[in-house]
């Protein structure tokens, strides 16, 4: 029974770095996830003149509850949607003027409501170009705290800089929410400000974050469960196959762990204990409907086994995959098309019915999308013959992947 060892959550260890740089003291992170997203919101933190430690398997950094260290910066984002979100916010509690910029691809991704949040709050914010976007430019003085409005309809993580935001304020916020997708990555980071000292309460669409600033703690970060769903569908679409991830269990903090209930509804089998998830392919692969709001980073791995189902698999309320590193509705719909699968789409669904397709190969189109690569590596367990425009992608949250993979089917005889 293959054990994989899935590199840290890419989600925790972005909340966890801001929150040891906001934190009074130092803190220590153990197992954090290194990849080029989160080098590079190490890096960010750096030249705002945050003190940032390395070893192999610990980073610490020492807390700057006063804000960044440096009266000015220019700081690249990369491909980071967490970096280049959290960190103007981070920046915006101190004093100085922080330029940020970012790829092309993360440029196109939107900003606008925590811009709108951030300026309804007093933050001096100045998009440089299409408003609503990458460069930007914070000329911060604090910030004072009170009651905004925020639309999280189209990413979770503008919530999320706002609630690590508020104990940063002088009198704490109150964040009125219109919508809201993603919740399970809301819920990781209240659990995440709690192990750093702070309580939010919420009272519906009301969440309340008191004053007072983060202590700084020793946290470790749990396996990526986004990065796991793959190597889980890898044993479900395997008959008699059986992968086990440690570490990721009954108290992970990651709603994307959900996703094994989903694998389990088309018939695998799924067990969770306190220690791990293991899930065995049973030779059944059930057709079904399923929405994954709360799961959508793991659409494309469902997308990417749906061929093998013995019925239609339609996904529902995932809208919010249009706005990723790429619109990975069209990715998944585009790609399964050339490997001859009969795909549907609408605005926030896909249906993908099998068929007589998916039998041979081709290239895969990966947009420069990390996900569309891992999820078709799994349809390339059935499939001979699939390829790849930019493998290396996967460097974002999981630079050994190929490998890891290639381990792992041969040790289920792949």
């Amino acid at each position: 029974m293959p054990a994989v060892a899935i590199p840290g959550s890419k989600s925790i260890t972005a909340r966890a770095l801001f929150l040891a740089a906001a934190a009074d003291g130092v803190t220590t992170l153990v197992r954090p996830l290194r990849s080029d997203d989160t080098e590079g919101f190490a890096e960010g933190l750096t030249r705002l003149g945050y003190r940032v430690g390395r070893t192999p398997d610990t980073w610490q950094v020492d807390g700057r509850p006063e804000g960044p260290a440096v009266p000015e910066a220019d700081v690249y984002c990369r491909d980071g949607a967490t970096t280049a979100r959290f960190l103007p916010t981070l920046a915006a509690a101190g004093h100085g003027t922080f330029r940020f910029d970012a790829s092309e691809q993360m440029r196109r991704r939107p900003l606008l409501p925590l811009s709108r949040a951030l300026r309804d709050l007093g933050v001096d914010l100045r998009h440089e170009q299409a408003e609503g976007h990458h460069p930007l430019t914070v000329r911060a003085a604090g910030v004072e705290g009170g009651e905004v409005v925020l639309d999280a309809g189209q990413s979770s993580q503008y919530l999320t800089a706002l609630l690590l935001l508020g104990p940063l304020t002088r009198t704490g916020l109150r964040i009125r929410v219109t919508d809201l997708v993603s919740v399970p990555y809301v819920e990781i980071t209240i659990a995440m400000m709690r192990a750093f000292g702070v309580e939010v309460t919420r009272e519906g669409n009301v969440f309340a974050v008191p004053p007072g600033g983060y202590r700084a703690t020793t946290y470790a970060i749990e396996p990526d469960a986004s990065t796991a769903s793959y190597f889980f569908a890898a044993a479900a679409v395997t008959p008699g196959a059986e992968v086990t991830v440690p570490g990721l269990g009954t108290g992970a903090l990651q709603g994307d762990l959900g996703f094994v209930d989903v694998l389990r509804r088309m018939g695998a089998d799924v067990s969770v204990t306190p220690a791990g998830t293991t899930v065995r392919g049973t030779g059944e692969l059930r057709g079904l409907t399923v929405n994954m709001r709360d799961i959508s980073d793991t659409m494309p791995t469902l997308a990417a086994i749906a061929p093998f189902a013995d019925g239609p698999v339609r996904i529902e309320d995932v809208a919010n995959t249009r706005v990723k590193e790429c619109d990975r509705l069209e990715a998944c719909a585009e790609n399964l098309r050339r490997l001859g699968v009969p795909v549907a789409v609408g605005p926030d669904w896909i249906e993908i019915r099998p068929g007589a397709g998916a039998g041979e190969g081709a290239e895969i189109k990966t947009y420069g999308d990390h996900r569309i690569v891992m999820s078709f590596a799994v349809t390339g367990l059935r499939v001979p013959g699939i390829s790849f425009d930019d493998p290396g992608c996967v460097r974002k949250t999981f630079p050994g992947f190929h490998e890891a993979f290639a381990a792992l089917r041969r040790d289920i005889g792949q």
